[in-house]
């Protein structure tokens, strides 16, 4: 399942970050993970002064990075749901307590999109695909695994992408590393070998920070990929910590996009 042409409607598709120097968050995650930008194009939706690549890896892309296309727009990544509509879908997920706060939009010929909050503010995006379905890599290193959903309502939450999107939730772990599963009842994505149903579209933990979205990249050493981004000039926020697939690491980059890589060892 590491290569993927399609996402059915509900599964989280796409990841990308907006950062105010472009050509630095390009050098940083190239540096970083072995990334070759392709571009630029052309930021859908957000004005035309900005620019837009797709990362990618074996000539597969596997996330975008992009100008900040406003000052009020914050340095972050932004974890995208595949949806067959996006205006019913902002529509849904307004119904459902959220708030759109762009969009939808136009970013032809690659689909078009919408961003939204979720009833906590947990800020993602709405994705109706074009020629770009979304990922085309993943579960591999350097490539994007899984978002994780930060919120201090874990309940409102769950209420919220139910009604939105029709995850179910489900209980993993237990004392501080307990978790909750976000479910899309008959999917079949991730590895055959995972610990987790293959039906899990994303993880959530209960924080007293804002609520967010912060997606997981797979690395062969997360302590290693720590120390090269500390050289690089991002950070680590916190020790690492283990987790059913390995060791876990929640960096910042040098402009303050927070994400978080895995290690899973050396992969072919």
């Amino acid at each position: 399942m590491s290569q993927r042409n399609s996402y059915p409607a509900g599964v989280p598709c796409w990841v990308e970050t907006y950062q105010p120097d472009v050509d630095a968050a390009l050098a940083f995650y190239d540096a970083l993970f072995d990334w070759q930008p392709t571009g630029p194009g052309p930021l859908g939706g957000a004005g035309s002064e900005g620019r837009y690549y797709v990362a990618r890896m074996r000539g597969l892309d596997v996330a975008g990075i992009a100008s900040q296309p406003a000052a009020e727009v914050p340095t972050a990544w932004l974890t995208s749901i595949a949806v067959g509509n996006v205006d019913a879908a902002a529509e849904a997920a307004t119904r459902a307590g959220g708030t759109v706060l762009t969009g939808p939009y136009d970013a032809a010929p690659a689909g078009r999109g919408a961003v939204v909050a979720d009833p906590s503010g947990a800020v993602h995006g709405l994705w109706e695909a074009g020629d770009r379905a979304g990922a085309r890599l993943v579960n591999e290193p350097s490539a994007w695994a899984m978002s994780q959903l930060s919120t201090p309502d874990p309940d409102r939450a769950a209420a919220f992408y139910a009604a939105a999107y029709g995850w179910t939730t489900q209980g993993f772990g237990a004392g501080s590393g307990a978790a909750m599963l976000f479910r899309l009842p008959g999917y079949v994505g991730g590895e055959p070998e995972q610990p987790v149903s293959r039906e899990v579209v994303a993880v959530m933990v209960a924080g007293d920070g804002p609520a967010r979205w912060t997606p997981n990249f797979w690395v062969a050493d997360a302590e290693a990929t720590g120390n090269h981004a500390a050289g690089l000039g991002g950070r680590a926020l916190a020790p690492a910590f283990k987790t059913p697939p390995g060791m876990t690491l929640v960096l910042e980059d040098p402009q303050g996009a927070v994400f978080s890589v895995t290690g899973v060892g050396a992969r072919p």
